[in-house]
Order: structure tokens, then sequence, then C-alpha cells
């Protein structure tokens, strides 16, 4: 996916986007490469990019008491990436991001962020539609935890996932799911 069709995809269904806003899109961000179990922001690091994804798949996670990875979200082609909480604060992260295969994307440092919305400020109703999808997102997310079983958790997660996502190692899937690698192996067996 180059660039311009990814801004399309991104920005183009709530906002029209005139060639100065795609003129500084495309001179603000910019293309980096990670790979794969390269890490892009450690916890206590500072989260320099807000980035969409051109291919790859990165997971966002905590480390719990006994130095597991606790999965909270990942990224994959075309959606958007990053330690938001450090990015935005501009402050430590909590989290860790890692790109979990070989990773493309575009990022955008905070400046540059933050002075889209000031020459642009279209992408404010943008933004409004990204913060409640990622909302939404959670509260759905926050339902499926605490009230699905095991097997309804993982059928929704196939059912709504990219394929790319199943390619990675079982371990982040079943920590995203809250369930054990053997339960997951075993629900995964029973859908082949």
């Amino acid at each position: 996916m180059n660039k311009e069709k990814l801004f399309q995809s991104i920005f183009g269904n709530y906002i029209s986007l005139g060639e100065e806003a795609l003129e500084y899109l495309n001179q603000h961000y910019k293309v980096k490469e990670y790979a794969a179990r390269e890490m892009i922001v450690e916890s206590g690091g500072y989260a320099r990019y807000f980035y969409f994804v051109l291919s790859g798949v990165q997971a966002i996670y905590l480390l719990n008491e006994k130095g597991e990875k606790v999965i909270f979200g990942f990224s994959f082609k075309g959606s958007p990436s990053g330690a938001f909480d450090s990015f935005i604060r501009q402050e430590p992260s909590n989290f860790f991001l890692e790109a979990l295969t070989p990773s493309k994307m575009i990022g955008i440092t905070k400046p540059d962020f933050d002075e889209l919305f000031n020459h642009f400020p279209e992408f404010y109703r943008w933004r409004a539609h990204f913060m409640e999808d990622i909302l939404l997102g959670r509260i759905s997310r926050e339902v499926e935890l605490s009230t699905y079983s095991a097997k309804k958790r993982f059928d929704a997660f196939v059912k709504r996932c990219p394929p790319e996502l199943l390619d990675i190692p079982q371990k982040y899937l079943a920590s995203y799911l809250n369930m054990t690698p053997e339960t997951f192996s075993r629900l995964r067996a029973l859908r082949d």
C-alpha cells in the first residue's frame, strides 16, 4: 500500500484531502522499517512517532509480575500503531511496542502531528472519529474479556482479525485473548 492510498483510506472517509494537506502528510510522514523482533518502543522509553502500518504486525504489551508479556493489542497493514500514552503526553511509555514480523510503517513526530492540526483544522473531525473508534473497540474488548467464554472470544477474534495475525506465534494471540497457549491451540485445532 503506498502512502497516498493509505492517507485516503485513513482520512478520506471523514475529510476531503486537498493537495496542500496531502503534500504536508507526504513531507512529514517518514517511512520507518523494523526487523522482526525489533523493539520500536520500550517501557520507560519515549514514543517519537505516531505510525500507520504499511506492512507487518506489531504488538503492544506490558510485562506482568512474572515477566510474561500481556498483550493489549496488535497493529497491522492499514492500522495505526504506536505507544500512544507516550506520544500524546510526551512522557515515558508504560508499554512495549515490538515488531513481531518485519514491519514497514510511516511515522510522524509529535511537533509535526500537532502542526498538522494547526494548519488543517479539518483533521480534528478525523481525530474525533478515530478516538470514537478506539473507545468503542476498547469497550467491545472489555465486554468480550469479561463475559465471553474462551471459545466465544476465540471465534469473535478469528472473525474480525486480518489473516496476517494468524501467522504470528500463538502465544501472543493467546495472551491477547486472555487464555493459555494450550487452550488457544485446542480451539484453533477445532477450527482447522
